[in-house]
């Protein structure tokens, strides 16, 4: 029987005209690699009159990156930011997370960054930093 441990997660990213060549990202926070949101996969709607309809429909796929304060990947997500305020425009990322404790792989398409946070918060030791990127789909594939 295998672990499900996430020590051995290896999670590589690029940005089509930035970074062509992915990235491995390193330095995760202690207790979390990555987040992926739940999403809804469909739209419900509830009649008046108690029927239910409901519909396929196409909805982003939120994910979230934690980073040690002092972790070299961190400079991936500044350059990726700072890129985007100088263009005034945002740069589509992609992606593979590769989980080998479970013999999966996730590729990532499509992808911008959604949510960037400055600066680690500074306590009694600089706390991790998150970025989100929010996906157009998130594939499993088994490896």
């Amino acid at each position: 029987m295998g672990t499900i441990t996430s020590a051995n997660a290896v999670v590589m990213l690029g940005a089509k005209s930035l970074f062509p060549t992915p990235q491995q990202l390193q330095g995760f926070a202690a207790d979390d690699v990555f987040s992926t949101e739940d999403i809804d996969t469909a739209e419900v709607v509830m009649g008046v009159d108690g029927k239910m309809s409901a519909g396929f429909v196409f909805v982003p796929v939120p994910q979230s990156y934690s980073l040690q304060a002092d972790s070299p990947s961190i400079s991936f997500f500044e350059a990726l930011y700072q890129a985007q305020q100088a263009a005034k425009e945002v740069y589509f990322l992609f992606g593979v997370v590769t989980l080998s404790s479970i013999s999966r792989s996730y590729v990532m398409n499509n992808g911008v960054l959604s949510r960037y946070k400055p600066a680690s918060d500074a306590k009694k030791v600089l706390q991790p930093r998150t970025f989100r990127i929010t996906w157009e789909s998130i594939t499993p594939t088994p490896i």
